[in-house]
C-alpha cells in the first residue's frame, strides 16, 4: 500500500513537473508586423530553435552593453528585466536610449523580431501569458 502510494506520489508530481515546463507562451502579438508570431517548444538553450538567433543577439548585442557595473551608463539587463508585455512596448516604442542613439542599427528587422521573440518568451512573467492564436 505504501508503494501504491508512493507512486502514485511520483506520478502525480511527474506531470506537475511537466506542466511547468510547457509554461512559457507559444504565441505572441507583434504590433509592429500585426501578426502572431509563433514561439515553437523545444530546448530552452542559446542554439534552440527559433528564440536561439534572438539569444544570440541579446548576448552578442544587447549584453555588450548591458552588463553588471558597465561603463556605458546602460542599465543591467536580464531577460526577466522586464514582463513580456514591457519586452513588446521596448521594441514597439523604442523608447530605450540605446534605440534611439542608433546601437540597434546593427540589427536587421528579422532579428529584431527573433530577439523580441526571445524576450517575450523568457521574460519576468512569461509564465503567466495570453496566446494570440
Amino acid at each position: 500500500m505504501k508503494r501504491s502510494c508512493l507512486m502514485l506520489a511520483v506520478i502525480l508530481m511527474t506531470g506537475c513537473f511537466a506542466l511547468q515546463a510547457e509554461a512559457r507562451p507559444k504565441t505572441r502579438y507583434d504590433e509592429t508586423t500585426k501578426t502572431c508570431r509563433i514561439l515553437e517548444t523545444g530546448p530552452l538553450e542559446w542554439d534552440s530553435q527559433p528564440w536561439g538567433e534572438g539569444g544570440k543577439v541579446f548576448k552578442q548585442v544587447c549584453k555588450s552593453c548591458h552588463t553588471r557595473n558597465n561603463d556605458k551608463g546602460a542599465p543591467f539587463l536580464w531577460t526577466e528585466s522586464k514582463t513580456s508585455n514591457a519586452w513588446n512596448r521596448v521594441f514597439t516604442q523604442k523608447y530605450p536610449k540605446c534605440a534611439k542613439d542608433g546601437a540597434w542599427d546593427g540589427i536587421s528587422p528579422d532579428q529584431m523580431l527573433k530577439l523580441n521573440d526571445y524576450l517575450y518568451r523568457f521574460a519576468l512573467n512569461s509564465e503567466d501569458f495570453v496566446d494570440c492564436g
